[in-house]
């Protein structure tokens, strides 16, 4: 969590740091994960998801590899402004409602930010095939990935909450994508 949180669209704003909240969700999650198999750790490279990412690395005396593609949705113009001066903008009302169809003036769609990061997830399965990846990225990116592994429009992305310093865990790999788990504590066992 950071101090942005409910407060102001950070996007991909340079300096935006966790806050105590989030430094303690961070080392929560490496500690809960500290019995799982990890071979790879991969992040967004914004200092918030690096952050995120670096107690769980220590915990598995792994180094974090940032990936540009995992990085946060570009909201273009509207990074920093606060969601009260964004509420009077019909751009983002519809933003809100037809995420695959309208682009943030001077940003990108969600379509853009899906196929980057499922390119990424694919990349990764072809680099590292039977390894277990942590991925570290951001709400609205994590969200595009879990909704082409459903099969669902983007449009219902609000259907699917993503919660900070949460698990969720996508099985790419032969067929199709599948989804175990959305906002876990820890990783289920696999049987």
């Amino acid at each position: 969590m950071t101090d942005a949180v409910g407060r102001y669209l950070a996007g991909r704003r340079p300096g935006v740091h966790l806050n105590g909240v989030g430094r303690r969700q961070a080392a929560s999650l490496a500690e809960r994960l500290s019995d799982l198999r990890i071979d790879i750790i991969v992040s967004s490279p914004l200092e918030r998801a690096m952050e995120t990412a670096a107690p769980l690395a220590a915990a598995h005396h792994r180094e974090v590899h940032a990936i540009p593609a995992l990085t946060e949705f570009d909201v273009g113009e509207w990074t920093g402004a606060t969601f009260d001066a964004l509420a009077g903008d019909s751009v983002w009302q519809r933003f809100n409602t037809e995420r695959s169809a309208t682009r943030p003036p001077g940003g990108e769609t969600m379509v853009e930010v899906q196929g980057r990061v499922v390119d990424a997830l694919l990349t990764l399965e072809q680099q590292h095939p039977s390894a277990t990846v942590a991925v570290v990225s951001h709400g609205d990116v994590i969200r595009a990935a879990l909704l082409k592994a459903f099969g669902m429009s983007l449009d219902l992305f609000d259907r699917v909450e993503v919660m900070p310093a949460r698990v969720s865990v996508l099985l790419i790999g032969a067929g199709p994508p599948k989804v175990l788990q959305v906002n876990g504590d820890s990783v289920p066992p696999r049987g």
